[in-house]
Parts: C-alpha cells; sequence; structure tokens
C-alpha cells in the first residue's frame, strides 16, 4: 500500500460497530506475537459489514481474522483495514436437523450446543480452536470429519458490500480450502447434524478432548498444525524422521509432544516461528524429498518492511 493510500480516520467509511487505529494483535493470537492492525474494524453486524465494505474503495487491503489459532501475523504488522467478527456474528441457533451459527462463534460452543439440543455429527468441531467462520474458510476438520461433511451453506459478505448464499458445491472444497471471493468474509453458515442421545454424544466429544490433550501441546502458545499431512502421509512423522523433534530458533520450538505443532516458550517473535517453520521444511525435504506446504496461515509486513512492499505470502 503507497503512503498515498495510507489509511486516516476521515478516510475510513462509517460504522456502527468499532473502529481503532494501530491495534494491538499480538494478545488476541494463540502464538502472542505479530504487529499491530494499521486499522482494526469490529462490525455490529453483517448489514453492517457490507455498507462498510461498500463504501471502502476496492484498492485498499481487507484482511479478515477470527479467533488466530492458526495464524503467524509478522511482526511488521497488517496494513489497510483488519476485520474481526466478534457481537453481532455469534448466534447459534440449533434445528431439528442442524445448527445455524454465526461465523465468530467458536467451534467448540457450536458442538457444545448440538450436544446439549440432542443433534449429532458436529463433534469434530470441539476439536479445533477457532470459529465457525475460520472452518468454512478453511474447510478445518479433525478426527476424520471435516466442516465439507455437514456445510449446508454459508452466508458471505463480498469485498464490494454484496450479501450471498453460497452452497457446499459452490465453495468447492479441497483439503483445508474452501474457493471464497478474494476478501470476502463469512458471516453465517448452516451444518447438518441426525438426532441422536446427548449422553452419547458428549462422551464422544469428551473422548475427543481427551486424545486432544494426550497428544497436543494445547497449553502452550501454538497454533495449531503447522503442516498439512501430504497425500498418503503425516506430516508428524516426516518432521520426527528428519530430526526436527525440540529444535528452537530464538524462542521458537518445535514441539517435543507433537512435532507438527510450533511453540513461543516466552519471549518468541513471529519472525522466529516462520524462520523456524521454514528451517523444518528445509530439513524435512533433504531428508524425505517431501516438500511440506503451511497449514498455518502467514499474514502481514515482516519488521522494517515498508508497507507499499508487502512480502508474498507462499
Amino acid at each position: 500500500m503507497s503512503a498515498a493510500m495510507a489509511l486516516s480516520a476521515p478516510d475510513l467509511p462509517p460504522l456502527r460497530g468499532r473502529m481503532q487505529r494501530d491495534a494491538a494483535l499480538a494478545p488476541t493470537t494463540w502464538f502472542r506475537v505479530g504487529g499491530p492492525a494499521e486499522a482494526l474494524v469490529r462490525p455490529a453486524d453483517a448489514a453492517d459489514l457490507a455498507a462498510f465494505l461498500a463504501a471502502l474503495p476496492p484498492d485498499w487491503p481487507v484482511q479478515v481474522l477470527g479467533a488466530c489459532s492458526n495464524v503467524i501475523l509478522r511482526d511488521g504488522g497488517l496494513p489497510g483495514v483488519t476485520i474481526r467478527l466478534a457481537r453481532g456474528f455469534t448466534a447459534i441457533v440449533t434445528e431439528a436437523d442442524g445448527v445455524i451459527a454465526g461465523a465468530g462463534a467458536l467451534d467448540v460452543t457450536v458442538a457444545e450446543h448440538a450436544a446439549r439440543a440432542g443433534l449429532a455429527g458436529l463433534e469434530f468441531l470441539s476439536g479445533i480452536p477457532g470459529t465457525i467462520g475460520g472452518a468454512v474458510a478453511m474447510n478445518a476438520g479433525a478426527y476424520g470429519s471435516e466442516t465439507a461433511d455437514c456445510l449446508d451453506w454459508a452466508e458471505i459478505v463480498s469485498r464490494d458490500g454484496q450479501a450471498l448464499r453460497l452452497s457446499a458445491a459452490d465453495l468447492a472444497f479441497a483439503y483445508r480450502h474452501a474457493h471464497l471471493p478474494h476478501g470476502a468474509a463469512v458471516v453465517r453458515a448452516r451444518l447438518r447434524a441426525r438426532p441422536d442421545l446427548p449422553a452419547a454424544i458428549a462422551a464422544r466429544m469428551d473422548a475427543i478432548r481427551a486424545a486432544r490433550e494426550a497428544s497436543q501441546p494445547i497449553r502452550a502458545r501454538t497454533g495449531g498444525s503447522t503442516f498439512r499431512n501430504p497425500p498418503a502421509q503425516k506430516a508428524w512423522e516426516l518432521i520426527a524422521a528428519a530430526g526436527c523433534r525440540g529444535l528452537t530458533r530464538g524462542a521458537a520450538m518445535v514441539s517435543e509432544k507433537h512435532c507438527n505443532f510450533l511453540i513461543n516458550t516466552g519471549a518468541a517473535t513471529a519472525a522466529d516461528l516462520e524462520g523456524l517453520g521454514e528451517e523444518v521444511r528445509r530439513r524435512v525435504r533433504e531428508a524425505t524429498g517431501v516438500t511440506l506446504e503451511w497449514e498455518i496461515r502467514r499474514l502481514g509486513l515482516p519488521s522494517g518492511r515498508p508497507a507499499g512492499k508487502p512480502e508474498p505470502v507462499a
């Protein structure tokens, strides 16, 4: 973004929600790293978001953030407008055969609502530390299920402010990916479910929680699975085979408990974490011939890089 395009308070369209310039984002991320948002926007509801985006010049960058559980925010921060969906986007409504949830609703909260209503099929969400909006955007999955398996439709607001409803077919789901229009924000989704005994559903969710607790460093400053599983292989096995378990860079470390997780041991920077991830990719490629692909999203500018020259994201 050029200096001439730099945002100022009068430049931003009106909003019924909240706006904040130079807003700290690191405390809101699971890794607790990263620079500020140039302009952080929290719309009041979908209509507020649509009006804001319709009035925002089309050449201004927009980034939508959820729970930031699978994100490395780079140390130079996020240029342009960063959108976070919170109040006004967290409603959860159970129906006879499904759940309608706002994009800001936590995955685990949706799973719990479904369980209390005797609706099965969404238990896997209890093992995903994110929001429904992120689950749709990344086709999040765990424990043998993924969002594509249960999504009926998702409502989005496009970058130019149009409200659209997309079917699962429209989203063309792939592994950890949904085909969303560039700059669009998911605002609501309907997930299919089936009747079952609440006690049986709760037992399956308890088993998922126990498995996650036993196998993942969930109490650390981490960001979930770092790399995608290659076809017919597991990323953690390749990382272990390359001798990367426990590898460090600055205060960033490859988890000893589950080596497809990176950890901020206390004072890591985003550059430490991303650099460590790239070192893991290099060692795995040399040891196994497999090039791991990032599953964690890396967003923003490196520290000290001019806003007009954003670094490409792989």
